[in-house]
């Protein structure tokens, strides 16, 4: 029997989770993040209620944790049907975000919630985590494969545009999310601009003695 054909209860946990993600979302706008939620996902699923607690063991953030890394997956999925490797670095960045805000766009209070567990103290380190993971996805979805700091410069830069638009987001009522995407849109420009900016530095620069070249000459002369 094709995995495809299996039942939810036949199911291996890690087989079940994107399944039961997918029965949360709906109940999640009435429950929350809570094992209310996942009681009712789980009927909904045909899979006793303490089978689902196993694929969740530590709750809300496990259930919030699995949803993130689901939408991770099919955006990255959309944005290579749309072929993003063929964009231009900017319309590669704003596809991105894009794609993740319309794939968001039915659990918009979901979401909303999700955001409310993660901006507790406790969670800062989780949320951070995956804040980074989601803007890896996009760069990596985009073809992007820099090993030195421009890989951490650059993920850092898109999280922050992807996590402000996020919020504007959930607090857009225009229609067709038209105040989100000017705002992303603005976002993008001053991404852009300040890229510009750093470039134009680097080539004034670089044949200028480096302090960090004069530090490792002091330490190891004989370099």
């Amino acid at each position: 029997m094709s995995k495809a054909a299996l039942a939810p209860i036949d199911m291996t946990l890690d087989e079940l989770r994107p399944v039961l993600v997918a029965a949360l979302l709906p109940n999640v706008v009435f429950d929350g993040w809570s094992d209310a939620a996942l009681k009712a996902a789980a009927a909904d699923a045909g899979v006793p209620h303490d089978r689902a607690r196993l694929v969740f063991p530590d709750g809300e953030i496990d259930m919030i944790a699995a949803y993130i890394d689901m939408a991770d997956r099919d955006m990255a999925a959309e944005l290579d049907r749309r072929g993003i490797l063929k964009m231009k670095i900017r319309d590669c960045i704003t596809a991105a975000v894009r794609v993740r805000i319309e794939q968001a766009r039915p659990h918009k209070e979901a979401v909303r919630r999700a955001m409310n567990v993660l901006a507790k103290p406790r969670h800062a380190a989780f949320a951070a985590r995956t804040l980074w993971r989601t803007a890896d996805a996009m760069w990596r979805a985009a073809g992007d494969s820099a090993t030195d700091y421009n890989h951490y410069t650059k993920r850092m830069t898109l999280g922050a545009v992807y996590m402000s638009t996020l919020l504007c987001w959930l607090q857009d009522t225009s229609d067709g999310d038209a105040e989100t995407l000017a705002f992303l849109d603005r976002r993008i420009d001053n991404v852009m601009q300040f890229e510009r900016a750093k470039f134009r530095f680097r080539e004034a620069t670089k044949d200028r003695p480096r302090i960090s070249r004069f530090l490792g000459r002091l330490r190891y002369p004989g370099v």
